[in-house]
């Protein structure tokens, strides 16, 4: 299978994030895509490219422009704050909560981290943005090789994207590659894009960014919100609203679940990007629920990865996987590769 790389993505690198009421060095590291690469090239699966140049227009497609704005000056800003910023990592710590105003923007930088970041635990750094935007011309590349005829292509990159929204960064994301993709296959010319998110964690940006469309179809296996983050949404009564109604499917499941029931989750999402007539499907490919994972609580195990691939390469379409969560770093290349390499299998 073909890998779109980004190269540019040790340059977001996060020193700290606030986990369980404390500072706590980062889980999300450059060293989950290193292991990835280099299973990658140890077991010689397809060859490995850069990605091309892309046009950044397509992310106002998928993101607000005041927020695109921010995120892109947000580091210049955090460090004319204070010289001493450039060695601190950017952290929100206020937020709008109900009955605050969202529609004004304030002066204060502090202020406006709060109001595009929901959560403490995601640091922005000096190359987060230019880290983020390579990913998205990473999943954009991967998108266009399947529109050129390619069955699937892999877009290898961090930060992951699938909790950024339409104006917002939190659970180490930025930039929602997901959305990036279906937008692209959209655009193309695909009359209902299918995302499938496999995450532990719910990919609450890309079912806010798609939650009112019916072009694009989104569904999600993880674990469930009353227990696991992102805890205020993904709950199995969210179905959509106005046009998108019917085309978002949540299937939440409890810690401790196994590869017999979450198989037979997957299986009720493929069956509902069938029933759908999707016509390509982008994978949101997480591997945090892997047994071993810190921060998740599925009990997947590195063979069941291989039967994963397989079941998503039966849906028969063409695929865009785009790299997401997985934080048991020695792990995490074995398995996002077995995902890989179960699909070419079936896909033959």
């Amino acid at each position: 299978m073909l890998t779109i790389y980004n190269d540019q993505h040790a340059l977001h690198q996060g020193k700290v994030e606030m986990f369980r009421g404390e500072l706590v060095p980062c889980f999300e590291v450059p060293a989950r895509v290193d292991h990835v690469r280099h299973e990658l090239e140890r077991r010689g699966l397809g060859p490995l490219q850069m990605p091309d140049a892309f046009d950044e227009a397509l992310l106002a497609k998928v993101h607000a422009p005041r927020y695109l704005d921010f995120i892109a000056h947000a580091w210049d800003e955090w460090v004319a704050l204070d010289p001493g910023n450039v060695s601190r990592d950017a952290l929100p710590s206020y937020w709008p909560t109900r009955g605050m105003r969202t529609d004004v923007l304030p002066k204060s930088f502090p202020a406006r981290m709060g109001l595009f970041g929901f959560d403490a635990g995601t640091p922005l750094t000096a190359g987060s943005w230019t880290a983020a935007r390579h990913g998205a011309a990473c999943a954009w590349t991967a998108t266009q090789r399947v529109i050129a005829g390619q069955r699937s292509a892999f877009a290898l990159t961090r930060p992951p994207g699938h909790h950024a929204g339409a104006d917002f960064f939190g659970g180490y994301c930025f930039v929602n590659n997901a959305a990036v993709a279906a937008q692209a296959l959209r655009d193309a010319g695909v009359e209902r894009v299918a995302v499938l998110d496999v995450d532990y964690h719910h990919g609450n940006g890309t079912q806010a960014i798609f939650y009112e469309r019916s072009d694009v179809h989104f569904a999600s296996l993880h674990g469930d919100p009353l227990t696991d983050y992102p805890y205020y949404l993904g709950h199995a009564d969210e179905r959509g609203a106005g046009k998108g109604e019917g085309f978002n499917h949540n299937l939440p499941l409890p810690r401790g679940t196994d590869f017999t029931a979450w198989r037979a989750a997957l299986k009720a999402a493929l069956d509902g990007v069938a029933k759908v007539k999707a016509g390509a499907l982008v994978v949101s490919l997480g591997v945090d629920t892997f047994e071993g994972d810190p921060i998740s609580g599925f009990k997947l195990r590195s063979d069941d990865y291989l039967r994963m691939g397989e079941d998503l390469a039966r849906a028969g379409l063409p695929t865009v996987f785009v790299f997401e969560g997985g934080y048991a770093v020695a792990e995490v290349g074995v398995n996002t590769v077995n995902v890989l390499e179960g699909f070419g299998q079936a896909a033959g």
